[in-house]
C-alpha cells in the first residue's frame, strides 16, 4: 500500500536547484562524501552516500535538486544541511536528479 500525503504536506517540502561546488572524502567512510553546495543566496554542506557511484570530478559543477528545508542531521560526525535527490538505477546504483545548467542555484522546483 502506498502512503499518501496531502497536497498541503507536499507543499511543505522545499525542493531547490543547487550547484555542487566541492566534494571531499570523509576519513574512514568508503560510501560517504561531504559535498559543498551553492543554493544561490547561501552555501551549505551535505553528507551523501553516493561515493560508490560517482567520482568527485563527476559531481563537481553539477546542478542537482535538493530538499532544502530538511532538518539538519549529523552523519559520520559531519553536519548535513540538505538532501540530494536520486533514483535507484537498474544496476543497483543511484542516479542523481539533475537539471540544466541554465537554471540558477536557489531556484525553487515547482
Amino acid at each position: 500500500m502506498v502512503l499518501l500525503i496531502s497536497f498541503a504536506d507536499f507543499k511543505k517540502v522545499e525542493l531547490k536547484v543547487a550547484k555542487i561546488l566541492e566534494v571531499e572524502d570523509i576519513p574512514g567512510k568508503d560510501k560517504l562524501y561531504k559535498i559543498k553546495i551553492d543554493l544561490g543566496n547561501e552555501q551549505r554542506q551535505i553528507v551523501a552516500g553516493i561515493k560508490p557511484f560517482y567520482t568527485k570530478d563527476e559531481l563537481t559543477g553539477k546542478n542537482v535538486i535538493v530538499v532544502a528545508n530538511l532538518e539538519p542531521a549529523v552523519i559520520a560526525g559531519v553536519k548535513s544541511e540538505a538532501m540530494l535527490l536520486a533514483a535507484k538505477d537498474n544496476k543497483g546504483g543511484y542516479a542523481l536528479v539533475t537539471i540544466a545548467d541554465n537554471v540558477a542555484p536557489g531556484t525553487v522546483v515547482e
